[in-house]
């Protein structure tokens, strides 16, 4: 089987524009859609066959990659992209999507008559534009061959949680994963606010942490988006972010559990966003700390 496939990619913000060059990069022929046309022309400098419409970018693809922001956009996108979807298609659905979206979106696979595999992300933008996500996938092993080139254009590795991507063993695992994301965002945006008002400086405290069980890179990267002001463009989004977060805590209801901080987190990242920093690094909750 050769090694190159036609692939259509539906979303191209921060990550689906990443994925996008990445897999043209690995030579894959690429068409690209987005809701906001002027977000995917870039990449036709970079070899991509920009869409009018979902069902035009999909035409002739062996593989559809979906990198919306929910559910429900992912469902609206794919039944657009229908009339131009051929029988056999593999359906990659790596947008995160809530618990209960899985099943529904495998259902409209088989109505639309394509095989779909949860392939959702671990990773923000520097790691998808590097090609080293996670890739964390659940779907049929006879078309794992189909996918793996694609897979391996945009990630360092797969890891595959089972057959049955109608079961959402994917999509499970990426909320709890982003709940760990979330809360050391939001840990690192509380340290940093608290040190400066008792007057410590903050590299005394990663000092402290220099080496250490408790130190952490990812605290020390959210840190420094605050420090040096790098908060545009983001690495995941205070909007994205704070979707996740709300879905991270529906789940948790659902099945009984109170999750006390993504609940606060949820809640100071709708904060920032009332302050006007959907589009920045979710480490802009730290402002919510110190102003207002």
């Amino acid at each position: 089987m050769s090694e190159t496939r036609t692939v259509a990619v539906l979303g191209t913000g921060i990550m689906g524009a990443a994925m996008a060059r990445n897999l043209l990069r690995a030579g894959h022929a690429v068409r690209v859609w987005n809701r906001s046309r002027d977000k995917a022309e870039p990449l036709a400098a970079d070899g991509a066959a920009v869409a009018g419409t979902p069902a035009e970018a999909v035409e002739g693809a062996e593989v559809v990659l979906t990198m919306l922001h929910d559910g429900p956009a992912v469902a609206e996108v794919i039944r657009q992209a229908g009339p131009g979807l051929r029988p056999g298609v593999v359906w990659l659905q790596s947008t995160t999507v809530g618990v209960d979206d899985t099943p529904a979106l495998a259902a409209l696979a088989g109505e639309l008559g394509v095989t779909f595999v949860e392939a959702p992300v671990s990773g923000t933008r520097q790691p998808a534009e590097a090609g080293t996500l996670v890739v964390i996938a659940a779907g049929p092993t006879d078309v794992r061959d189909v996918v793996a080139p694609v897979l391996d254009a945009i990630g360092a590795r797969t890891v595959w949680t089972g057959e049955d991507a109608a079961a959402g063993s994917a999509t499970r695992l990426k909320l709890v994963v982003n709940s760990w994301v979330i809360t050391v965002a939001n840990a690192a945006g509380e340290v940093l606010a608290l040190a400066e008002a008792l007057g410590v400086e903050p590299d005394r405290f990663f000092e402290v942490l220099d080496g250490g069980p408790l130190d952490t890179p990812f605290l020390r990267v959210k840190t420094d988006l605050v420090r040096e002001n790098r908060l545009s463009p983001a690495a995941f989004a205070v909007g994205t972010s704070g979707k996740d977060a709300r879905l991270i805590v529906a789940a948790a209801r659902e099945r009984g559990l109170r999750l006390d901080g993504a609940e606060a987190f949820a809640a100071r990242l709708d904060r920032a966003a009332a302050q006007g920093r959907t589009d920045e690094d979710m480490a802009a909750t730290y402002y919510t700390s110190t102003e207002g």
